[in-house]
């Protein structure tokens, strides 16, 4: 009990917060978190139109895979959880083009990916602190050349997004009637879940490949609860990813806990704020019609 309340009076030590906040790998942490956010929060909106939840969590395990075979052999996390990630995208692209079996692919892919990472993770004769890190995240490991690989990837991912939206958008809304005018849908399914993959792969830093649905999934699903229009949703979804991921981190600075616990805490309260402001919105526009 008193180490309950001595990590809970941690939490709320903020002069500790603002001496770690000065250290520069936390300063980098923030950085890649940042960056995170932002690609985490444009692509949400459309993970949650195109129902690809499971995906991202299928996904994430690849992620995961790739970054303990990476810390096996001595490379850079970053790139193994990235090559993952992307090998996982394109699994998921091109076997699951048809909707039926779409689950089952990705329950396939999902089972694959967890295993072969234990097995990695078991083969590891590497400090047990890191090879946690990989499946719910930490800031001390990010440094100067991850910030750089991590800015970077973002950077492409958001290049190809803006320049395909418009398209994309509309063979989520509608696919039959995309595909019917035109629309490469065949293509933009699985390039979709390449940037989606990518994105993915960021977050097994500082999130971790178990939770990062808090950044992938649930800021879009909050937006949705508030808004219809796509823009408005997007810009809703990258300030509520923003907020929970640097918020989760300046949060768990003090106590020195897993960042991913306050990043999905603070991502689910959002989500449920979102949720009553919507029913009130859909309750007032029930009523306005009926006193009319």
């Amino acid at each position: 009990m008193n180490d309950f309340i001595d990590a809970l009076g941690g939490l709320f030590d903020f002069s500790v917060t603002a001496d770690l906040l000065g250290y520069p790998f936390v300063q980098q942490a923030l950085l890649a978190a940042a960056a995170l956010g932002l690609v985490s929060g444009c692509l949400a909106p459309l993970v949650v139109a195109r129902k690809m939840s499971f995906a991202v969590h299928g996904t994430a395990e690849l992620a995961f895979t790739g970054a303990a075979a990476a810390l096996l052999v001595g490379a850079s996390v970053g790139a193994g959880a990235l090559a993952g990630a992307v090998v996982a995208a394109l699994l998921l692209g091109l076997l699951g083009q048809r909707g039926s079996e779409r689950d089952s692919v990705i329950g396939a892919i999902l089972s694959f990916g967890l295993g072969v990472g234990v097995l990695l993770l078991w083969l590891n004769p590497g400090r047990t602190a890191n090879k946690f890190s990989l499946l719910v995240g930490q800031i001390v490991g990010v440094n100067s050349s991850d910030v750089v690989l991590l800015t970077t990837s973002a950077a492409a991912v958001l290049v190809v997004f803006v320049v395909v939206y418009r398209p994309l958008l509309f063979a989520s809304v509608d696919p039959e009637v995309a595909a019917a005018r035109a629309v490469p849908v065949r293509v933009l399914t699985p390039l979709f879940a390449v940037l989606v993959g990518i994105a993915t792969a960021l977050g097994v830093y500082t999130v971790g490949a178990l939770l990062v649905l808090a950044l992938m999934v649930t800021p879009g699903a909050a937006a949705a609860r508030v808004t219809g229009s796509p823009v408005l949703a997007t810009l809703l979804s990258v300030l509520f990813a923003e907020v929970a991921v640097l918020g989760g981190i300046v949060l768990s600075l003090a106590p020195g806990a897993p960042v991913s616990a306050f990043v999905t805490i603070i991502s689910f309260l959002i989500y449920l704020v979102c949720r009553v402001v919507g029913a009130r919105r859909l309750a007032r526009a029930s009523r306005e019609p009926a006193a009319a």
